[in-house]
């Protein structure tokens, strides 16, 4: 249920009927704009009288929400949610775009480190870097693991860029402590304990779409962040499996004001697992920024072809610069339209 409460009423009154809701054993969400706030209830609303409530004299308003995504919903918020990241609380969502750049997988100090100055350079707001692998094969690959964390930490000392990197087991989060955002990759999408753990810190967490799941799924899962009290969650469209084989995925780009209209979450898209092809991420980078993504993650490398992972979807650090350039383009056109 979502209650409109009409302009220029006292405090005092709206805290009397939020407390009175919350004493039917019902939370409450309060969204304040410029010209209303909205009380956004969360429970099994059937207990409350609704023409009771919209015969108060402080509501315009009161509206049935049928979706299953409740915190996450544009109904509850209408405005946009802006989430702040590290100690210079860098924003993403409402118009501040973020650019996160790095490697698939955390190799050497040497490597992290040069990645981390060559992107910061180009103009990335965080470093991303993967330090436990999900991998389809047990052989290949699986990250440093924690040695990988540190080398993060590291290169964040070197450069002051926030980090980014995905956990794979709830069990792995006192090694997160430092971690600026943290990230549950496509597979992870539905591992709902996993979700509720992360619920309870108050860490920004990046969730990307599963694979093979619906954008209503993937608000579901944002919800069982929100619902456990994290409400710091970035989405993440990054591509989903179809017949189509000449790219790793299907980039869903549809998906970006799909998720505008349903949920105030700040939205980013993942053009290199969409692709898989390095040369095919440019011009998705600039897709994405045009249909109005609040950010780009996007894999750079200093030596591709020799990485241990995901080589063939990495950008170098020279291709990277000229790809951020491209999308600055791109916004300062929206921009200018606007």
């Amino acid at each position: 249920m979502v209650i409109i409460v009409k302009q220029n009423t006292k405090e005092e009154r709206i805290r009397e009927l939020i407390q009175w809701i919350e004493s039917q054993n019902l939370r409450t969400h309060i969204s304040t704009g410029d010209f209303s706030t909205v009380i956004g209830v969360i429970g099994d609303t059937s207990k409350l009288d609704e023409d009771l409530i919209s015969g108060l004299d402080i509501v315009e308003g009161v509206k049935r929400v049928s979706e299953p995504f409740k915190s996450a919903n544009r109904k509850f918020h209408p405005l946009d949610s802006v989430i702040e990241v590290g100690a210079d609380k860098i924003k993403v969502g409402h118009g501040n775009f973020a650019i996160i750049a790095g490697p698939c997988s955390v190799e050497s100090e040497d490597q992290i480190i040069s990645v981390a100055k060559s992107v910061k350079a180009a103009g990335a707001t965080m470093l991303r870097g993967g330090a436990f692998k999900p991998r389809t094969s047990p052989y290949d690959f699986q990250g440093l693991k924690a040695d990988g964390i540190e080398l993060l930490l590291e290169a964040k000392r070197e450069t002051g860029l926030p980090i980014v990197t995905e956990i794979m087991n709830a069990n792995h989060l006192p090694l997160f402590e430092d971690v600026d955002v943290i990230q549950v990759g496509a597979r992870n999408m539905q591992n709902f304990e996993l979700l509720k753990e992360l619920g309870k810190t108050r860490k920004p967490i990046l969730l990307k779409r599963g694979l093979a799941n619906t954008i209503k799924e993937l608000l579901m899962s944002a919800e069982y962040i929100m619902a456990s009290g994290n409400e710091n969650v970035i989405l993440c469209e990054r591509g989903i499996r179809t017949f189509e084989t000449a790219t790793r995925n299907t980039l869903d780009l549809s998906a970006v004001p799909v998720l505008h209209e349903l949920t105030h979450l700040p939205v980013i898209v993942d053009p290199s697992h969409a692709t898989g092809v390095a040369r095919y991420v440019k011009p998705m980078a600039l897709a994405a920024a045009a249909c109005g993504a609040d950010g780009l993650i996007i894999e750079v490398h200093n030596d591709p072809p020799h990485a241990l992972c995901d080589g063939a979807q990495s950008l170098r650090p020279e291709q990277f610069e000229d790809v951020a350039k491209a999308v600055r383009r791109v916004q300062a056109a929206a921009l200018a339209e606007d």
